[in-house]
């Protein structure tokens, strides 16, 4: 008994603190403060420091021969985002870092830089390298993500219970139902009309179907699209059958083709609910938005 109430405990507290981070996707646009460049970033679990693209290091009155003996001193450096931005810099080296990886061991200079989402840039140590060949001019690690962040690699967005969702479709824009109850999507449709249709929806399938729908502002529109499949759905009302087509719906800028069911959903406050097939892979919802 004290064994699964230890471990409820511990659950419970990794809960806790799961929630007092931020998800972040494996790529984000962040600036160095002191640059005032914007970098697509790779945010690297497996890097303990964070690291920066720099070349045309000079120490001022620096050693060739041991760079810890220039700790303390003033560096300057050129960096370059991937748009080939560049500026120059100036820090206090902080220390060194030897790093190995695939091309054996190398060591490289350390100094402390503002770095994070434009505006709310933190301090942090950051290692200097030349990273012309690589994809990413900005690499953030463990020392920067520690305590704050959470990786999420699937980049899931986050949305409320309610957004404004577009269906391409349309051109129109939904005040939408968010529902993780949901399995599918579902859009308000009348006057459905399948051309060459007969009374056995199952036989429809395939067929081309017109519809209208509308949004809550009352802005209406005739689509036309292919019958997918049937859904047969079932809620305290009873059970129906409904044509389900392809569109293409999502936050403006963000649309993806997705199945729909079609019903009158006149008498209902959203005209378009978002079901868990849209949601899958792509979102999660935080009903405090």
């Amino acid at each position: 008994m004290l064994k699964k109430l230890s471990l409820c405990i511990l659950f419970l507290s990794t809960s806790v603190v799961a929630q007092d981070k931020v998800m972040i996707g494996p790529t984000a646009v962040m600036s160095v403060a002191d640059t005032k460049l914007s970098y697509e970033a790779r945010v690297d679990t497996g890097a303990v420091n964070t690291s920066l693209h720099a070349f045309d290091l000079e120490v001022e009155g620096g050693s060739e021969k041991n760079m810890k003996d220039n700790i303390g001193k003033t560096l300057h450096f050129t960096t370059e985002n991937g748009s080939g931005e560049r500026q120059r810099l100036s820090a206090t080296i902080a220390k060194t870092s030897t790093v190995s990886n695939s091309q054996g061991r190398e060591t490289r200079y350390m100094v402390n830089l503002d770095v994070g989402f434009h505006g709310s840039e933190r301090e942090v140590m950051v290692n200097l390298r030349d990273r012309s060949h690589m994809d990413y001019k900005l690499l953030i690690g463990r020392n920067w993500l520690k305590g704050k962040y959470i990786v999420d690699v699937s980049e899931k967005k986050l949305i409320g219970p309610v957004a404004p969702i577009s269906i391409l479709e349309t051109g129109l824009m939904f005040k939408t139902r968010i529902d993780t109850g949901a399995v599918e999507n579902s859009l308000h449709a009348v006057d459905l009309k399948v051309e060459g249709g007969v009374d056995d929806m199952e036989e429809n399938v395939g067929k081309m179907l017109t519809f209208m729908t509308e949004n809550e502002k009352g802005v209406s529109h005739k689509v036309r699209a292919r019958i997918i499949e049937t859904s047969l759905i079932r809620n305290a009302q009873g059970s129906e059958v409904r044509y389900m087509v392809e569109l293409t719906i999502g936050e403006p800028g963000s649309e993806y083709k997705v199945k729909v069911n079609l019903r009158d959903r006149s008498k209902m406050s959203y005209k378009l609910l978002i079901g868990r097939n849209w949601l899958q892979g792509h979102y999660l919802v935080d009903v405090d938005r």
